[in-house]
């Protein structure tokens, strides 16, 4: 029996729906929040100067704006003179496109404007994971020199299954789009947060120490971030009288069924051919109580009902595939120790762990619970810096010492525990830096209430940061670290425009 496949008129109206700026010049407001991340403010221009030639992979968890992002990149491009017939958006997810090589899709595009073919057009691949050996695909674009410039978004699992990384090497650039950081939050909600931020963070942490900057008290909208977690929808559409039991139900109804379940229950197992989604969903459940913990992957699996370790490992590496969850190693100062030691686990949102195990309103009346959330927070915002920058992330444990969080810089390195008060222990960043010179100077210990102070300035050898002021350093620097990956600058823009 043949395999049916669409017929050119088919997919002709298919483009149509998918296009509508072909026929009104601009992009549906309902698709393109006024609101832009950062990604979304900048990637226009990348796109547009082309230099050097790359194509751009949105990467990142589902919710996050992958879609609304390439949407804010199309209405860019139209503002700044690219003709609506050269914007082409293919959501491959669509019955009738999945049908169909992406090959052929494409050719399918060209053939539809060969009127046009003196100018690159721009092609917006929505849900690329679809789309079989896409990566080899991306490769003969990008290697035959076919007139495209492309973007593409994974829905969270994308670019994941058998992929070909060398495919990748020279042709294609990833952009992670985390959740909102803490500074996007406030942005969004019109806090204004005037730092300088320097090369490196440790640049920046020392500028600060010398210069404290001066911000407005930031506790209650670090809480009603913590409750609703770094999702546009769910922060714009956010009630302003809306009390803290109502957002933090809210939010975990809607990770629960997006974020979660779709991810387990479509996204590992469309890309990995899983066949049981629920003892995945039972491991993100046994994570989610043991965040910042060291993983046991020997008691994991014993609660499991004796999950092998081999399934263990292949499991939770599709969860940290998914931009569900992350691990950091145990520092060393050796590479070829990294991997032997012991893993802390966190998630990229704290609001994705509540949702997982559907705690309700209990984080808002336990003080441990919101220690570990916190926690959390400063990991997963780390966690984005480092994926900007290209650093790594550890935590370090040796006997009785540890530290949380260790951010790994060639030159500059830094390590911080986070307590609850400028009282907490810090013998543990004072062995590290006894055992690993190079973080002597570079140690902080960053809890909500403590002064600004310089590790000099303090007869340990460890400086204290505030909580929020920590967390708006950071977000600035992974922002300066998205706009150097994309080769832009404000300065750049206004030239264009």
């Amino acid at each position: 029996m043949a395999t049916w496949r669409p017929q050119p008129e088919d997919l002709y109206r298919v483009f149509t729906e998918q296009n509508p700026w072909k026929a009104g010049g601009e992009v549906p407001a309902l698709l393109a929040y006024d609101t832009e991340r950062p990604l979304g403010q900048r990637l226009w221009s990348r796109v547009l100067r082309d230099e050097p030639r790359r194509f751009q992979l949105i990467l990142g968890p589902r919710r996050v704006g992958k879609t609304t992002v390439m949407y804010q990149t199309v209405r860019h491009l139209l503002a700044h003179g690219v003709p609506p017939e050269d914007l082409w958006w293919l959501r491959l997810d669509h019955p009738l496109l999945m049908r169909e090589s992406l090959g052929n899709l494409v050719r399918s595009v060209l053939d539809t404007r060969r009127g046009h073919a003196d100018r690159p057009t721009y092609l917006f691949l929505d849900e690329i994971v679809y789309a079989e050996d896409w990566d080899l695909w991306l490769k003969t674009f990008y290697d035959d020199r076919w007139p495209v410039r492309v973007v593409a978004t994974s829905s969270a699992t994308a670019a994941l299954r058998d992929r070909r990384l060398e495919s990748g090497v020279g042709r294609w650039q990833e952009q992670y789009l985390s959740p909102y950081l803490f500074t996007e939050f406030l942005d969004l909600v019109g806090v204004g947060t005037e730092l300088t931020i320097e090369e490196t963070l440790a640049d920046s942490l020392r500028r600060l120490v010398q210069d404290p900057a001066t911000t407005p008290r930031l506790a209650a909208r670090r809480r009603d971030f913590l409750l609703i977690g770094g999702f546009p929808e769910l922060l714009i559409g956010a009630a302003a009288n809306e009390d803290d039991q109502s957002q933090l139900l809210r939010s975990q109804q809607v990770l629960r069924g997006d974020a979660v379940e779709r991810a387990i229950y479509k996204d590992i197992p469309q890309s990995f051919g899983l066949d049981s989604p629920m003892v995945l969903e039972r491991l993100l459940y046994v994570l989610a109580g043991q965040i910042g913990g060291l993983l046991s992957a020997k008691g994991i699996c014993a609660e499991l009902g004796g999950l092998s370790q081999p399934t263990f490992d292949r499991y939770l590496s599709y969860l940290q595939r998914a931009f569900l969850v992350f691990t950091v190693a145990n520092y060393s100062g050796r590479e070829i120790a990294v991997q032997k030691r012991g893993r802390k686990l966190y998630f990229v949102d704290g609001a994705i762990r509540n949702a997982a195990l559907q705690r309700g309103v209990a984080p808002l009346d336990n003080p441990a619970e919101m220690g570990l959330l916190l926690e959390n927070l400063v990991a997963s915002t780390l966690h984005a810096l480092a994926s900007q920058a290209g650093l790594r992330l550890f935590h370090w444990r040796d006997g009785k010492h540890e530290v949380d969080l260790i951010l790994d810089h060639p030159d500059a390195p830094l390590a911080f525990e986070i307590g609850s008060s400028p009282d907490h222990p810090r013998s543990g960043l004072q062995a590290l830096a006894d055992r690993h010179p190079r973080f002597r100077d570079r140690t902080y210990l960053i809890s909500p209430d403590a002064p600004v102070i310089p590790p000099a300035g303090h007869r340990s050898g460890v400086g204290t940061l505030p909580l929020d002021l920590f967390l708006v350093v950071v977000g600035r620097q992974a922002e300066r670290h998205l706009l150097r990956n994309l080769g832009t600058s404000e300065d750049t823009e206004n030239k264009q425009a």
